[in-house]
């Protein structure tokens, strides 16, 4: 920036000045000690031909972001409008309705994230992510505003604004500000733990079902962009659409796991108090249903045979007070080639549910295997020996001729 033409970041920090010109010199110097670093890195990133409206952009207009940054270090608004630069920028589009849809479609998708990421992490089941699909069109036309807007529309929402006025006026209570400093300091290290984070939680899910392992690459995609972004929100706040749902995902997995590792405790500790009984309890399936269990076992299945071990079909299953033991029934999902609940009852025994994976060919659970399988196995998968009633150790003897009884003697 030592050349004679002002450069794009040289004319928007000159304009920054302009808009603080009422605060003092030293104080104006120190405001802007963070601010070089940060053009200069933009400038970099756009090339010879960047200019203002490259920056505006990003960082809103420059009369903006002096805004902002009077607001973090606690100074007063200006008491009037800064003068007109001579460098005409594009006017603002009128109306909110955009911007306001572009914020709150942000929240959303990042909300919804962290519920899908609580609900797969505390189920350790990776369909439950399928539930993403539904936040993508919100946060694609969230995405689709952002680009046609930019952020600096988004400064202006009267939302923003109170949040703003907010996080100043805790910035007036020394202990509040000392908190806000501490957790602006954690953000580096904060967004490698995302990144780590992310691998971590598609190992975990592996472990359950090794076809976790497709997440993997999109996972690690995740990790990338996240450690690529975060560091640069403060300075772009597009990057916010790449942190913001990642940081929601990171947290409600933690949350899950959590959930996870206490109900395995819980669990655990039954189990080592019970004896192996049949019995409908507290356990829930992976679907929220009752499910039974024969000691740690979880049963999908009762196969049932007369004395002569012939198995018996369409048999009802009911406790000793006369309660159904229902539970839940599975069936195989055409589309998709995996398993899915078709129901709820109390009726054995059921087709067997088998799952894998089936190549371009059809083989079944080979080396090129990548579609989903599944098929429905009706009777019984094994032969039943059922124990006889053991015999007595003796035969009785027939009745024989009572015997006369002797005379008696004289």
């Amino acid at each position: 920036m030592s050349t004679d033409k002002p450069t794009a970041a040289r004319a928007y920090l000159s304009r920054v000045r302009t808009a603080l010109a009422d605060l003092p010199a030293n104080e104006i110097e120190e405001l802007l000690e963070d601010v070089r670093p940060q053009l200069a890195e933009m400038e970099t990133e756009l090339g010879a031909a960047a200019k203002v409206e490259d920056l505006v952009a990003r960082l809103g207009t420059p009369e903006s972001y002096a805004a902002e940054l009077r607001a973090s270090g606690g100074y007063p608004p200006a008491p009037a409008a800064p003068e007109a630069a001579t460098e005409v920028l594009p006017a603002a589009k009128p109306g909110r309705v955009g911007p306001r849809l572009a914020l709150w479609g942000l929240l959303f998708s990042a909300a919804g994230t962290a519920l899908v990421a609580f609900s797969a992490a505390v189920r350790f089941d990776a369909e439950v992510l399928i539930g993403m699909l539904v936040l993508a069109p919100v946060f694609a036309v969230s995405v689709a505003f952002l680009l046609l807007r930019g952020v600096d529309a988004m400064r202006e929402l009267p939302e923003v604004v109170r949040a703003k006025a907010m996080v100043k006026s805790m910035r007036a209570d020394r202990s509040a500000d000392r908190a806000l400093t501490y957790l602006n300091s954690l953000k580096p290290a904060w967004w490698v733990v995302c990144g780590f984070a992310l691998l971590a939680f598609g190992l975990l899910l592996m472990v359950r079902n090794l076809h976790a392992i497709l997440l993997l690459p999109v996972l690690l995609v995740g990790a990338g962009l996240v450690m690529w972004a975060g560091p640069r929100t403060k300075a772009d706040g597009r990057m916010l659409w790449i942190a913001v749902p990642v940081s929601a995902f990171v947290v409600g997995s933690a949350f899950g796991g959590l959930g996870a590792a206490v109900n395995l405790v819980r669990d655990r500790s039954y189990s080592s108090n019970s004896t192996p009984i049949y019995t409908s309890s507290m356990y829930q399936d992976s679907h929220g249903n009752d499910s039974l269990r024969y000691g740690q076992h979880e049963l999908t299945n009762l196969y049932v045979f007369d004395a002569n071990g012939k198995p018996l079909e369409n048999v009802y299953l009911y406790d000793d007070r006369g309660r159904p033991l229902t539970i839940t029934r599975y069936g195989c999902e055409k589309d998709t080639g995996t398993s899915q609940m078709t129901g709820q009852d109390n009726q054995f025994p059921r087709p067997k549910v088998v799952e894998g994976v089936q190549d371009d060919h059809g083989n079944v659970n080979g080396y090129n295997g990548y579609r989903g399988y599944c098929r429905e196995d009706a009777g019984v998968p094994f032969a039943a020996v059922i124990p006889k009633a053991p015999a007595t150790s003796g035969t009785p003897a027939p009745p024989g001729t009572p015997v006369k009884p002797a005379p008696p003697t004289r």
